[in-house]
């Protein structure tokens, strides 16, 4: 790519591609649109062209997937987005370029656009293209700044006031919700949120009896082991006082307040057991059961599972676990280390779980503490791990932020993570070395993508060492390999070559059962087979099934970190919102 545009020009070159986009849009045009974009292109959509997430790479395939939708979506009005941040030089994955920010409007509402240009052959291109639907025209959301005018909650003496309506909202005793989540965590409270400020009624439903329990229930050393600056919720950031990284217990009653603050419809104490979709009425027929243990049937148009990818543990199939004579505990339901002081224990998986029990007990004073390791695991130092949310220390608007951190189409996505990763183990090299000899296996991720694709392909696989890692280093945790281990028996661990790894307790962190086959459990294997995949990604880069259509009509996923459930939440929300409407199917 040629050299870069000087300073003085940077504005004048991104409204003058912007034009020249717009008007290339306009014509319908495949060649003039191909060429607007450089050798090595790609444009991602977030539903402002496509109703979906789509990603597509090079200009004549660009230009081939966009004049199809023109018609039906007639964008226009490309500009500058006002009172955002301005066009400038940037270097992102080793590309000088200049990131722009612009806004533009289609038959459905307004759009935002991030693209990055180069000069490629005396010419101004995209390198990178990503447009996202904000809106839908007339159904804004009122926190943006239009707020409801206080009509409906005027004074209104001897009539119900905020309580009294918020008491009859809550108890759906003459009405079904449109949306029923499941799951009230931080995905099933963003896409509520989402979904209950663009007034679609929506109800929540969590088998736990607090909101917030979920967390509340895991191990007792858990902290998040990525930063707050990147974590909150949406419409509500966290306290500027907390600390960088959250207690799991500090995040568990954040939930609790926001549901309260954001007049969420929530139901604790409260199980989906089953259900089928009703084809002919289009809507879902589902059993829930309360806490007094009074069933109610409810007929939403939408289901979304909300509830994570760390909810049903996975207990595997050992050979001889059921000898054992002592405590066996999935890692969810492991507790504290002060339980064990004194004690012997196999912490069985090296995950992020498997690392902090470990951890947890060997501090706590167990006595011998030992890793199993079953496959090769990725592990870089709590701070190398914050390496892809760099992004949030610059100097921009946080909505800016977000709106940046979605606008890099998978293959500047991989590539950026397989630079970061190069990084992480130059930095992170003692460490791993010291693993190495303790003979730790170690993992980088498919083509050395690092963490985060490691994450979204497999929810796990994973750790950021706070501390266990120098500890595998300096013999104070023991480390076996899964593959040495002939069964286990009465006393615990026993090897091939005869002898014992004693154990008092066995931990199993040994992950959890993906959405998807809850959702078939839940539903039946006609609606299971329809789903399709989800989670890992498709060939396109985006992620299966997540917060997307599914094979089944009404039928959603969200699930993720903080900040995806915050950025994707509304992906989700206008999603199903576009289809009470009837604009898209």
């Amino acid at each position: 790519m040629d050299g870069m545009l000087t300073n003085s020009s940077v504005p004048a070159a991104a409204a003058g591609w912007l034009d020249d986009f717009g008007a290339a849009l306009t014509s319908g045009d495949n060649a003039r649109i191909a060429a607007l974009f450089a050798e090595d292109c790609h444009w991602r959509d977030i539903l402002a062209f496509t109703w979906d997430l789509r990603t597509t790479s090079g200009a004549a395939a660009i230009a081939a997937r966009m004049v199809p939708t023109l018609a039906a979506m007639a964008p226009r009005d490309l500009a500058l987005a006002a009172g955002r941040t301005k066009p400038r030089h940037v270097t992102r994955v080793g590309v000088d370029a200049i990131e722009v920010i612009f806004t533009f409007e289609t038959k459905v509402g307004p759009c935002n656009g991030v693209a990055r240009l180069v000069s490629e052959a005396g010419q101004v291109r995209a390198w990178t293209l990503t447009t996202t639907l904000d809106e839908i025209r007339g159904h804004e959301d009122p926190a943006n700044g239009r707020r409801w005018q206080n009509v409906d909650w005027k004074r209104n003496f001897g009539g119900e006031n905020w309580l009294d309506r918020r008491k009859r909202a809550q108890a759906y005793a003459d009405r079904d919700p449109a949306v029923l989540v499941v799951g009230a965590a931080q995905a099933g409270l963003s896409i509520a949120a989402r979904l209950t400020l663009l007034g679609v009624d929506t109800l929540v439903v969590d088998r736990e009896a607090r909101i917030g329990d979920s967390w509340r229930r895991r191990y007792h050393a858990l902290t998040l082991h990525n930063e707050m600056r990147v974590n909150h919720l949406p419409y509500m950031p966290f306290p500027r006082s907390w600390p960088v990284f959250i207690p799991k217990d500090m995040l568990a009653n954040w939930f609790e307040i926001y549901a309260e603050a954001m007049e969420l419809n929530v139901w604790t104490h409260t199980e989906l057991t089953g259900g089928g979709w009703d084809a002919d009425a289009g809507r879902w027929d589902l059993q829930l059961r309360r806490a007094d243990g009074t069933e109610r049937r409810m007929r939403p148009r939408h289901i979304v599972f909300a509830n994570g990818v760390s909810t049903t543990p996975i207990t595997p199939d050992l050979p001889g676990l059921q000898d054992f004579r002592g405590t066996v505990r999935h890692s969810g339901d492991y507790g504290s280390g002060l339980d064990w002081q004194g004690k012997r224990a196999l912490v069985l998986g090296t995950g992020t779980s498997g690392h902090d029990v470990a951890q947890d007990l060997c501090v706590s004073g167990a006595a011998d503490v030992t890793m199993i390791q079953r496959s090769p695991s990725l592990v870089v130092s709590l701070k190398e791990a914050q390496a892809p949310y760099a992004l949030y220390d610059e100097d921009v608007p946080f909505e800016d932020l977000d709106l940046l951190a979605t606008s890099f189409p998978f293959p500047i996505y991989r590539r950026s993570h397989q630079r970061i990763t190069v990084m992480n183990r130059e930095a992170d090299r003692e460490l791993l070395e010291g693993l190495l000899r303790r003979g730790f296996r170690l993992y980088f991720g498919p083509q050395d993508t690092g963490w985060q694709i490691v994450y979204q392909q497999r929810g796990g696989g994973y750790y950021f060492d706070a501390g266990c890692s120098q500890l595998i280093v300096d013999g104070r945790i023991g480390l076996i390999q899964f593959d040495d281990i002939e069964r286990f028996g009465p006393e615990g661990a026993v090897m091939k070559d005869g002898s014992v790894k004693p154990a008092d307790l066995i931990v199993l962190a040994t992950g959890y059962e993906g959405q998807a086959a809850a959702a078939r459990r839940l539903l039946g294997d006609a609606v299971g087979d329809r789903i399709g995949p989800v989670w890992g990604f498709d060939a396109e880069g985006e992620l299966q099934g997540m917060w997307r259509p599914t094979g089944q009509t009404g039928l959603w996923f969200l699930a993720g970190g903080l900040a995806q459930c915050r950025i994707f939440s509304k992906v989700l929300a206008l999603q199903i919102k576009a289809r009470e409407l009837g604009i898209t199917e």
